[in-house]
């Protein structure tokens, strides 16, 4: 069989370390791979590229479709990218995916039991890092979700729990409160269940499903969420089954993925000889099983875990008693490979399967009715009261449209305020027509120019529709 050509990063502090403990591993196993070394990380930002990667890096992945990359520093400071978020997006590397499994009695757990694998939108919400500030007490960030986008990390939740003989897939969102965004996530999520009637599904809360999972993740299975509950809750998961230095995780598009350990570069345990590879090794194993390398993955796999029993441990993972010996980076990778063609004897055997590319691509929805209905004009105000504010805005009507309710941070402060309602200089004015009227965008750009000319700073505005009659706009609070 050819070698399948995959783009390798040695990263920084830990990275050079695990990365050739990874692939001697991988070597050894008999892996069948042609490396691309790229560069990237500390030194690519520090000569002036801000994204942290190499143009010549750019195009070795375009080129294998695959990068196994090894932690990186960011420089601090402003005007750093992050190289992750960056990939992912350029990529379109949609679905992260972190499997969190416990290896007691050998690794420390309170939770034995747990084998739970996190599938996390990787490319908007909140981390569209479109954010803006607005007046001198209050900034603001967008979260975005998408239909398509949470169509595709469903779609592949499901189709992973199936491939993987999974049994149920839980959702966690906070519809109660962001009923539009995660409303929508919530919604796609129901649509999808309904085409995988052999697998369980459930949606949570994501305060008490977080409890939930923290508690008893032996209850769940794979968990599909948006991307910042998703990015805090694979952490939290991945050091409840024992230990974040241990996790791998895979992030998944169409055309290209990237595979990693979740954990960061650690400088100050650089070139000790101390690391755990682990992280990276079980990202690896998931690359091996991506490019159809299923059978070195199983091999790779029971012998770490045969190497995890015979108590050989990195001193992050190292407890008397229990672990045998405390080895370094190159150590255990030895360790890994004299156990290779072995398998383990108290925790479960892996053997992974191939599986063809499962995804169907995007179901094309109908387009529904848009009608204008209104507009929000935010402004940056700092004059007086709500009552003041309401009295001056009150005499600004243009055509049909004219003030209907004043918010400040989503509360309503006029008509009808109470006085102990807290507000900054941030205020939002609410403009509709009368039931049944119609308006047109430029009545709002005309309302605009009217409040401009009443002498107040409008920093935004946001239109507002209804699509076939359903409104596409929250309802405010209060």
């Amino acid at each position: 069989m050819k070698n399948i050509p995959i783009s390798v990063a040695y990263g920084d502090g830990i990275g050079p370390e695990i990365m050739n403990a990874t692939l001697t591993i991988l070597e050894a196993a008999g892996a069948r791979l042609e490396i691309e070394v790229v560069e990237i990380g500390e030194k690519v930002y520090e000569r002036g590229i801000d994204t942290g990667m190499d143009p010549k890096a750019w195009e070795s992945l375009r080129r294998t479709k695959v990068f196994l990359k090894a932690p990186i520093t960011t420089p601090q400071g402003s005007g750093y990218k992050s190289l992750n978020v960056t990939t992912r997006k350029a990529l379109n590397l949609y679905a992260n995916v972190r499997p969190a499994i416990s290896y007691s009695p050998f690794v420390q757990t309170k939770h034995p039991a747990m084998n739970v694998v996190i599938v996390r939108e990787n490319e908007e919400d909140l981390y569209a890092g479109i954010e803006h500030r607005q007046t001198n007490q209050v900034y603001q960030c967008l979260k975005l979700i998408t239909r398509p986008g949470s169509e595709r990390v469903i779609r592949y939740a499901f189709e992973y729990a199936r491939a993987n003989q999974r049994k149920k897939v839980s959702c966690f969102v906070k519809d109660n409160i962001m009923k539009l965004t995660d409303g929508l996530f919530h919604k796609v999520f129901d649509e999808i269940a309904k085409e995988y009637p052999d697998i369980e599904h459930e949606t949570w809360i994501v305060d008490i499903g977080a409890a939930k999972l923290a508690d008893t993740p032996e209850n769940f299975d794979v968990v599909v969420m948006p991307n910042l509950y998703g990015d805090v809750l694979s952490d939290v998961t991945a050091q409840l089954s024992g230990s974040v230095g241990l996790a791998g995780s895979a992030n998944i598009g169409d055309e290209c993925a990237m595979f990693e350990a979740i954990h960061g570069s650690a400088p100050r345990r650089a070139g000790q000889n101390l690391a755990n590879p682990s992280g990276l090794l079980h990202g690896a194993v998931m690359m091996l099983v991506h490019i159809g390398q299923v059978d070195v993955a199983s091999k790779v796999h029971n012998a770490w875990l045969k190497t995890m029993e015979d108590g050989v441990h990195t001193y992050d993972i190292y407890r008397e008693g229990i672990s045998k010996e405390k080895v370094g980076t190159k150590e255990f990778a030895q360790a890994v490979i004299s156990r290779l063609g072995m398998v383990p004897s108290v925790l479960a055997k892996v053997s992974y399967q191939e599986t063809s590319s499962f995804m169907k691509g995007i179901q094309s929805k109908q387009e529904e009715e848009k009608r204008l209905e209104g507009v929000d004009v935010f402004l940056d105000w700092k004059s007086g009261t709500p009552d003041q504010l309401g009295n001056h805005l009150q005499k600004v009507k243009i055509n049909n449209l004219a003030l209907r309710v004043i918010t400040n941070r989503g509360i309503k402060v006029w008509p009808s305020g109470l006085p102990e309602t807290f507000c900054t200089d941030h205020w939002r004015c609410r403009f509709q027509p009368q039931p049944g009227d119609t308006i047109k965008n430029l009545d709002v750009v005309e309302l605009q120019k009217e409040v401009i000319r009443a002498g107040f700073d409008v920093i935004k505005t946001e239109n507002l529709y209804s699509f076939d009659g359903v409104p596409g706009f929250s309802a405010v609070h209060g």
